[in-house]
């Protein structure tokens, strides 16, 4: 592999490049900074892992956020779905604003940190075990988290090459090693803390960059109602329309998208850590304001993807297989001010810095406090500051995992269909697992110990079948239900988080011989 950097030298320096530079220099610093001055905070398991429980509403808020929306959504998603769908994606945006975020806030805010605090659980598998009696519900969840978790923390990088490449002109492993190497730095000196002032500071630059976006791009194709009458006469009239070309489709999309985020542990995680209630009603708004201005503006961006054809196609974007979709938003881009596309740099380093964080933190958490802890325990007891940097080091252990399969994907397994499907489903097998159980276990107290392990076996075993069916191991053309809940892993984690749902209260109902002892002592914390 090689580095180049052409744009760099002395008689062809771009002015993107004299204003992304000190930019980059300085947002670095400031991470990095973050971290260092967080150190103090981070000495023990609860202020490594949740921040000593005492996190506001602002920067609890703003972490739920930056860890809701990465690069992938800005460059992939709004590319991909403004493309599918037309101005109708905005709808995307809205149903990760008011179901991803203010139902999420709404209906497992409160309950959350309530419950976990009575129970002392840090981590999702730890909550399983408290309030099921069972440390094997635990074990299996860890194992879940930690199958899935990494191939989702490797597709983050995803959206930073087709940006970072045309302003710089550098090789993909060199961005991907940069953002891992510092994300690394204000994880491991600060922990949550760190990761949360990082977040609220991200955020910030992610509601200037995507404002700033759209009104350039809007500006450029001759303002709102311009852009939209253009639209409709280059693609359709359906690419203007209110539920665009597919709007089953396009369902799907929103609930996944959306709906998914209940049972994520390093979003649910987020609920674990903020202070008291009245921060939870705060946060509740706050939250919902920022996915508002955040997802609605990317898929609202994405869907005028359509107006920059000519250019796609010139680009060689588009071909006989099809589009390349992580090349729309950069191609909207390309012509932009060097502030704008310097912004544009910095919103996507931010955004996919805070998510990485956020992820590397539950894995690491996970595996440490939800296996290692309770196999050394037996022998020794493991004290905080073990745990702590056992922790640390899985958290090197998890970004270089991470990047590396990133990397690998970029360059010797481009044509892996496994790596690019095991992605795909990561998020339908963590959600399809936990949503149910987890939701039912806050507010359901007689959701018993098979209900839970039905729909972790569910939820997986579906994604897994997807997998299976997108490496070529399966085949279920000819059986049309099949054929419709596994048209693609969107489809079929959808249908994991509802079976979920579903499958849970029935299962419960016909084994109350496993429901837990002392259920009520774990609910009586909602009477205080």
């Amino acid at each position: 592999m090689t580095m180049s950097f052409p744009l760099l030298a002395a008689d062809s320096v771009s002015p993107a490049v004299l204003v992304s530079i000190p930019m980059l220099i300085c947002f670095f610093a400031l991470m990095i900074g973050v971290g260092l001055y967080c150190r103090k905070l981070s000495t023990s398991i609860d202020g490594f892992v949740l921040g000593g429980r005492t996190v506001g509403p602002w920067l609890t808020a703003f972490a739920f956020g930056t860890s809701y929306f990465s690069a992938v959504i800005f460059v992939g998603y709004a590319g991909q779905f403004g493309w599918n769908f037309g101005l109708a994606s905005t709808w995307i945006g809205l149903g990760n604003a008011f179901i991803g975020s203010l139902l999420a806030w709404m209906v497992l805010g409160r309950r959350t940190r309530v419950m976990t605090q009575h129970l002392g659980s840090k981590t999702m598998p730890d909550f399983f075990e408290k309030r099921y009696n069972s440390k094997a519900l635990k074990s299996v969840a860890s194992f879940i988290v930690f199958v899935f978790l990494i191939p989702y923390t490797a597709s983050l990088y995803n959206g930073l090459s087709s940006l970072f490449n045309n302003v710089f002109e550098i090789d993909y492993w060199v961005i991907v090693v940069v953002m891992a190497v510092l994300t690394g730095i204000y994880v491991i000196f600060g922990g949550y803390m760190a990761t949360a002032i990082n977040d609220f500071i991200q955020g910030i630059i992610m509601l200037v960059g995507i404002v700033t976006v759209v009104l350039a791009v809007l500006n450029q194709n001759g303002g709102l109602t311009e852009a939209v009458r253009t639209l409709g006469e280059q693609a359709g009239a359906e690419y203007t329309s209110t539920f665009g070309p597919n709007p089953v489709f396009l369902f799907f999309v929103v609930m996944l998208t959306s709906l998914g985020t209940w049972g994520l542990p390093q979003m649910v995680g987020k609920f674990y850590s903020i202070k008291d209630e009245d921060s939870i009603k705060k946060g509740t708004i706050i939250s919902t304001v920022f996915a508002v201005v955040v997802a609605g503006g990317c898929y609202f961006l994405g869907g005028f993807g359509r107006l920059y054809r000519s250019q796609m196609t010139e680009g060689g974007y588009i071909t006989e297989h099809g589009v390349l979709f992580d090349k729309v938003v950069p191609t909207m881009l390309a012509d932009l001010a060097p502030v704008v596309v310097a912004l544009i740099i910095v919103l996507v380093l931010a955004a996919s810095m805070s998510t990485l964080s956020s992820l590397v933190l539950t894995s690491s958490s996970t595996l440490t406090l939800d296996v290692v802890k309770p196999a050394v325990s037996r022998k020794k007891e493991m004290s905080d500051k073990h745990s702590v940097l056992t922790m640390r080091l899985f958290i090197v252990f998890f970004i270089a995992v991470s990047a590396a399969i990133a990397i690998l994907k970029d360059t010797l397994w481009k044509d892996s269909v496994f790596i690019a499907q095991m992605m795909g489903v990561s998020w339908g097998a963590l959600a399809g697992a936990f949503l149910a159980p987890f939701l039912y276990g806050l507010y359901w107290r007689r959701t018993t110990r098979a209900a839970v392990a039905a729909s972790f076996i569910f939820g997986t075993g579906l994604e897994l079948i997807q997998l299976c069916i997108g490496v070529h191991l399966i085949d279920v053309r000819g059986i049309p239900v099949l054929e419709f809940i596994f048209t693609n892993s969107l489809y079929s984690g959808v249908f994991a988080m509802v079976g979920g749902l579903i499958l849970v209260p029935i299962v419960s109902l016909l084994t109350q011989n496993t429901r837990p002892e002392n259920v009520d002592d774990k609910f009586v914390c909602f009477e205080k």
